[in-house]
């Protein structure tokens, strides 16, 4: 009987001690960088005007 007592205090005391605490969980804070443009020029623009130059050049050499 003395064992069978010893045992549930012992299961008491591990599941409760592994349960965790009262306390809220501890989140960090969510870092945004934000990206700042380098360059006044639309880079999007670029390869474009290069494929109409190289199709006005092809276009002229024939």
């Amino acid at each position: 009987m003395k064992k069978l007592l010893l045992g549930a205090a012992f299961a008491l005391v591990a599941s409760t001690a592994m349960a965790g605490s009262i306390a809220g969980p501890v989140i960090e804070p969510e870092v945004i960088v934000q990206q700042a443009a380098t360059s006044s020029v639309n880079q999007h623009i670029i390869p474009p005007a290069f494929f109409l130059l190289s199709v006005a050049a092809g276009l002229f050499l024939l």
